[in-house]
């Protein structure tokens, strides 16, 4: 058991399985822990709302948090600290569909990120140069989760509209889209070879594709 008096929304382990990350919604902090020594060993500070999800670089030197601030932050794990934020420069159309991050993904080479917003879109990041690279328009509602294809060429995304969306992260367009769920799409992963598919939503169904 590893005890926090945060609520956590989202966790995810390293990809060496050393450091656990969880988000939490509750105090607007990413929390990093020591899985094998059980204990919190960091507490990281800036985001200005809730956070919603995490996710660390095939490294494992990066971590990406996605937050209802509007922003996504880049923190040095082994450094503890913060080292970039990335906004969205496009601005809110309208005040009802804010631009409140709910979902982050970082590609397999660590080279893109790709966040999904409250307002329906995607925001496509160059991970290095730390700039935006592309909006990705389609979904009609909020984008709660998304997952890059392990070869890079490929992202998934599930929303509130109850569609899952494929697109082609070179061109930018939207390649598929995958209907069938009843209710919202809140978890979306992709198989290593890409072939398969998985969604979970709130239909309490889990679907292949």
């Amino acid at each position: 058991l590893l005890e926090t008096n945060a609520r956590m929304s989202s966790v995810v382990f390293s990809p060496d399985g050393a450091v656990l990350a969880g988000a939490s919604s509750w105090d607007r902090t990413v929390r990093l822990w020591d899985v094998g020594l059980r204990e919190e060993i960091a507490t990281l500070s800036g985001h200005g709302d809730w956070v919603s999800s995490v996710a660390f670089t095939s490294d494992g030197a990066l971590l990406a948090s996605g937050s209802g601030d509007d922003t996504v932050k880049l923190w040095d794990v082994a450094a503890r600290r913060e080292i970039a934020t990335l906004r969205d420069q496009g601005g809110d159309a309208d005040e009802d569909l804010s631009t409140d991050v709910r979902s982050v993904a970082i590609s397999a080479d660590g080279a893109m990120l790709a966040s999904g917003s409250n307002d329906g879109t995607v925001n496509l990041w160059d991970v290095g140069a730390r700039k935006q690279i592309a909006v990705l328009s389609g979904h009609e509602r909020p984008v709660l989760s998304v997952a890059f294809s392990q070869a890079g060429a490929m992202l998934a995304t599930g929303s509130s509209d109850e569609t899952v969306r494929l697109w082609d992260v070179e061109t930018f367009q939207e390649i598929a889209t995958l209907r069938g769920h009843g209710a919202w799409v809140g978890s979306v992963v992709l198989s290593s070879d890409g072939v398969l598919l998985a969604s979970g939503g709130g239909d309490n169904t889990v679907r292949l594709w």
